[in-house]
């Protein structure tokens, strides 16, 4: 079967689901967004987001209201599409969302997560502490230290059950990102992330809701200074 159709009644093809090019296109944008294909306040053509994505121009037309509401992206007259910019404005409004999310994220996730859920995101973090107090990482070492890092974040969330809300902060942490990749990153910092996360954890062991919402807060507040004050 040739790429982007799928078989129907009669085994005559159709063109790809345009709801499915349009997922397509919105997750190869992020992609690149994320891999820094694209830079904060860059200027693009539609074009060059058909050659980046490999999708038709239509479905890249379809997901730029989508992008815009979501604060990813601006189209401006006469000039193009415009990549955020990662000013103090996004840095507050991002970090603040994610205050109040992820603490009430984390209360919940305290009572409800399981023993083997909590020993699994303890050993990941432990194992990555020892390795960076022993020697300095390599670059995919330090990849792995933020993942390690995200996934922690995006477990309370999940956690939830709320598709909501998943995708609300899904938009937020894309901008986080941006922010970390802007404004600093887990680059010779994997000693303190790994040990405000173990806080946080040992919080949540302690199945004390209100203690791990003040840990998760903490942790948010100082990476929100450091993003403000680089």
């Amino acid at each position: 079967m040739e790429a982007g159709t799928v078989s129907v009644e009669g085994g005559r093809g159709r063109e790809a689901d345009p709801l499915k090019l349009r997922e397509r296109a919105y997750e190869s944008f992020i992609e690149g967004l994320l891999a820094r294909e694209f830079v904060p306040g860059q200027f693009l053509s539609q074009r060059q987001l058909v050659a980046r994505t490999g999708l038709p121009l239509g479905a890249i037309r379809e997901i730029i209201p989508r992008l815009e509401s979501e604060g990813l992206l601006t189209t401006v007259p006469q000039r193009g599409i415009q990549i955020a910019h990662v000013d103090l404005n996004l840095i507050r409004e991002a970090f603040q969302f994610r205050l109040f999310l992820e603490k009430e994220a984390v209360a919940l996730f305290t009572v409800s997560a399981s023993d083997a859920v909590l020993a699994e995101l303890r050993r990941e973090h432990e194992d990555m502490l020892a390795l960076a107090e022993q020697r300095v990482l390599t670059k995919e070492e330090e990849a792995r230290a933020q993942a390690i890092d995200w996934h922690l974040h995006d477990t309370f969330v999940d956690a939830l059950g709320n598709g909501i809300i998943s995708l609300a902060y899904r938009v937020n942490s894309v901008k986080l990102r941006l922010i970390n990749q802007d404004r600093y990153r887990i680059d010779g910092r994997v000693q303190p992330v790994m040990r405000e996360h173990l806080k946080v954890i040992e919080a949540i062991e302690s199945r004390d809701p209100q203690k791990a919402s003040q840990m998760i807060a903490e942790h948010i507040d100082s990476a929100r200074r450091l993003a403000l004050n680089v």
